[in-house]
C-alpha cells in the first residue's frame, strides 16, 4: 500500500460512529490523527468540544504566515445499521477500498493528512499558512465546525479559503442546499374508542395537514437554481396515539425542507405557517426548527474559484463549478464569511450506504489536487 492507502485503511478501521447513533464517538480516531502529524513534525492542537469529543487541528507554516487556508474534514460517520459488508474491515479490491467512512468522508480527510506531511517532508512551503480541521459531529449538530470557527477567532486566525472534504466525485462545488427540521404537532381530545364521538382525534386531523402540506410540497417544483435544482420538502417521521382502544390526542410529523440559495429559515416556517392557517375545526402547533442552515453559494468568478478550477483542469478533470443537495460543514464556514468550497473523492451516492466505498485512483488524484493548491494559493 502507498501512504495514503495505509493512511485511509487505518481510519477507516477506527469505529468514529457518532453518539446520536450509539457509537463510540471520534476520540480514537482524533488520537489517530494527532499522533500521525505529530510524528510528521507538525504542530497539532487538540481542543474539546464536547465531554470527550475533540477537534484537532494542525498547522504547516507557509511562504506568508500573514495569510492562512482551511483544509477541514470530519472524523464521525453513521451508524453501521444495515450493512452488508464489515464496516470496519477496509479491505482493498479492483481498485477501491470498502468499509464505513471510506467515502464519507475519510477519504478526504487522508489526502489532505498526507498532503501535508508529505509539503512538510520534502521542505516544500505552501503559499500560506495551512490549518487542517478535523472535526466532531458533522453527521448530527455540526457542533464540531462551529467549535472550530469560535477556536480560530479566539487565535485571530482568519482563512482566506477553506476546503471541505465531502465525497463530490472531484468536482468543485461552489453551491450546496441549505436543510431545515422541524416538527408539526396536532392537538386532538383523548376519549375511549369505543365512544369516539366524545374525542377529537389528533391523527385523523393530521391526514388532512400532510395532504394539505404534499399539495405545498408539489408547487416547490417552480423553485430551481441552476446548480443544485429545485427545493424540496419531505415528511419523514410521524408518531402519534398512546394506546389502541384511545381516541389520540396528540401527533407529531418531522419534516426536512432543503433550501436553495437566497431562502431562509424564518421565511420558510412562515410559508408553512400561513399554508396551514385556518384550517377549520383543526389545531395545529408548528415548532420552532431544530435545525435551520442556510445554503451555501460562492461566486463562481472569485479568484478561489478560478484557481481551483485551472488546478483541476490541469489533472484532466472538470473544472467548472458544480452543486451539490446535501448539506455539510462548509456552509457554517461560508455564513461566517471565509470563502469555501466542497471537494473530494467518492460519490454521495456511496455514503452511508450498505456498501461503503471510494476509489483509489480517486483518492491519490485528490492527494496530487491539495498539494498543488497549497503550493500555489493565494498566488
Amino acid at each position: 500500500m502507498t501512504e495514503l492507502t495505509e493512511t485511509l485503511a487505518r481510519l477507516i478501521s477506527i469505529n468514529s460512529i457518532n453518539p446520536e447513533w450509539a457509537g463510540p464517538g471520534e476520540g480514537e480516531a482524533g488520537a489517530f490523527v494527532r499522533a500521525f502529524f505529530e510524528s510528521a513534525g507538525l504542530e497539532v492542537w487538540e481542543d474539546e468540544v464536547l465531554p470527550g469529543r475533540s477537534n484537532f487541528i494542525a498547522r504547516l507554516p507557509g511562504r506568508d504566515s500573514t495569510r492562512s487556508v482551511l483544509l477541514e474534514a470530519h472524523l464521525d460517520t453513521v451508524s453501521v445499521a444495515d450493512m452488508t459488508i464489515p464496516p470496519f474491515d477496509p479491505v482493498v479490491e479492483k481498485g477501491r477500498i470498502f468499509g464505513r467512512g471510506s467515502c464519507d468522508t475519510k477519504a478526504g480527510l487522508a489526502a489532505m493528512m498526507v498532503a501535508m506531511a508529505g509539503l512538510h517532508r520534502e521542505g516544500r512551503q505552501p503559499a500560506c499558512d495551512v490549518y487542517l480541521g478535523a472535526v466532531v459531529d458533522e453527521e448530527n449538530a455540526f457542533r464540531g465546525v462551529l467549535r472550530l470557527i469560535e477556536w480560530m477567532r479566539e487565535r485571530g486566525i482568519r482563512p482566506c479559503a477553506a476546503l471541505v472534504a465531502e465525497p463530490t466525485e472531484m468536482r468543485a462545488v461552489t453551491c450546496n442546499k441549505g436543510v431545515l427540521r422541524w416538527q408539526i404537532e396536532t392537538r386532538g381530545v383523548a376519549a375511549h374508542s369505543s365512544k369516539p364521538h366524545l374525542g377529537k382525534n389528533a391523527i385523523t386531523a393530521m391526514a388532512k395537514v400532510i395532504a394539505r402540506l404534499e399539495e405545498f410540497h408539489a408547487t416547490l417544483r417552480e423553485r430551481s437554481h441552476p446548480l443544485v435544482g429545485e427545493a424540496t420538502g419531505t415528511i419523514s417521521l410521524i408518531e402519534g396515539g398512546a394506546q389502541v382502544n384511545f381516541v389520540p390526542e396528540r401527533c407529531l410529523i418531522t419534516l426536512d425542507r432543503r433550501m436553495l440559495p437566497g431562502e431562509t429559515g424564518e421565511e420558510v416556517i412562515g410559508q408553512y405557517r400561513d399554508r396551514l392557517a385556518g384550517m377549520e375545526g383543526i389545531e395545529v402547533i408548528v415548532h420552532a426548527p431544530r435545525l435551520s442552515d442556510n445554503a451555501m453559494e460562492t461566486p463562481a468568478d472569485s479568484p478561489f474559484v478560478h484557481a481551483v478550477s485551472a488546478i483541476l483542469g490541469e489533472l484532466g478533470l472538470e473544472g467548472a463549478p458544480a452543486g451539490v443537495p446535501f448539506g455539510c460543514d462548509a456552509t457554517k464556514l461560508h455564513r461566517d464569511g471565509i470563502p469555501s468550497l466542497i471537494f473530494g473523492p467518492g460519490s454521495i451516492d456511496q455514503a452511508h450506504a450498505a456498501v461503503e466505498y471510494v476509489d483509489l485512483d480517486q483518492v491519490e488524484l485528490a492527494l496530487e489536487f491539495y498539494r498543488r493548491f497549497l503550493l500555489s494559493y493565494p498566488s
